[in-house]
């Protein structure tokens, strides 16, 4: 017996819902079916895959192994499927985009609007991700086109510049330091601050940058996004790093000061990260050129801008 897409995702869908019953149910398919599938599946790798309680199903250490290599795969046919679907269709595709919230609330609104008026027939999916999942997940190929923040390069990665942003300090109106215009990152550190997730590549910048002056980043809090950050500094819960347009479109209406962040760090290139150039459908590398803005930043050889492989300028 040869290992077959169908049974990979019964088995994926019967540890999801707990029970063959409850799969079968969303399936549309007996349910003595997919305990044959399953048993098969045992058979040919001869182990088991399941564990059976009074609380349903769960997967053995190799039936998580065999979920966890059965996604990738499962998502590389589908990637394959919809690679050559494209080249038949012309304009049509699926894109799947991991971005990180800069990204997300500067740029991508407007990118995506105008490529979507022009490609109507395209669908993008797009995630909101920290920059330090992003690359990980294109690498995996759970996502075709990755925006972020370069920390890191992966080597088997593809990158290109995409935008500049710079990052701002926020106050409360009550502040010690909101009658600055400008700060230095030290003397923002005597003060709490609000912060994004843990392991966000903003949490992890402000953090080297206060160890580099052998003082320390104290996050009061995390928040998971720019509103709910603007929110907590606005009453007065600490202060707030974030991009200088987002945060003066939120000083609009909110009672926060914006201050310039003096730092070479706060000058920042966003970037798009790609496996391949070859690994793009169709649909894709109209998107990629779109958001470049030319063709040349497709990343031919000795064409300037790309960074191919890892590679850093």
């Amino acid at each position: 017996m040869a290992i077959d897409p169908k049974s990979l995702k019964l088995f994926i869908r019967v540890i999801q819902a707990g029970t063959i019953s409850a799969a079968a149910e969303q399936e549309h398919i007996a349910a003595a079916a997919i305990s044959r599938r399953i048993s098969d599946l045992e058979e040919h790798l001869g182990v088991a895959l399941v564990e059976r309680s009074n609380k349903g199903l769960k997967a053995t250490p190799a039936g998580r192994a065999l979920i966890d290599r059965a996604h990738r795969i499962l998502n590389d046919l589908g990637a394959l499927e919809t690679h050559i679907q494209d080249y038949g269709s012309g304009d049509k595709g699926y894109i799947r985009i991991h971005a990180n919230l800069s990204a997300i609330t500067q740029f991508l609104p407007g990118e995506l609007g105008s490529f979507l008026k022009t490609y109507p027939n395209i669908q993008v999916d797009l995630s909101e991700r920290m920059s330090t999942d992003i690359a990980q997940a294109v690498a995996e190929n759970t996502a075709d086109i990755g925006v972020l923040v370069m920390d890191e390069p992966l080597k088997d990665l593809t990158y290109l510049p995409y935008r500049a942003d710079e990052l701002a300090i926020i106050t409360s109106q009550g502040h010690p330091l909101a009658k600055r215009s400008k700060v230095r990152f030290e003397e923002t550190l005597g003060f709490p601050y609000v912060g994004l997730p843990h392991g966000s590549q903003m949490n992890l910048q402000l953090t080297r940058s206060a160890l580099a002056l052998n003082r320390t980043w104290r996050c009061r809090f995390q928040v998971s996004g720019y509103d709910a950050l603007c929110l907590m500094v606005e009453a007065d819960l600490g202060t707030g790093i974030l991009p200088r347009r987002v945060a003066q479109t939120q000083a609009k209406a909110l009672q926060i000061q914006v201050l310039e962040l003096d730092e070479p760090w706060a000058k920042r290139q966003l970037h798009l990260c790609i496996r391949s150039r070859a690994s793009l459908s169709p649909a894709a590398q109209l998107l990629v050129t779109h958001m470049a803005h030319s063709e040349a930043s497709l990343g031919r050889p000795g064409k300037p801008g790309f960074l191919d492989r890892g590679e850093v300028q």
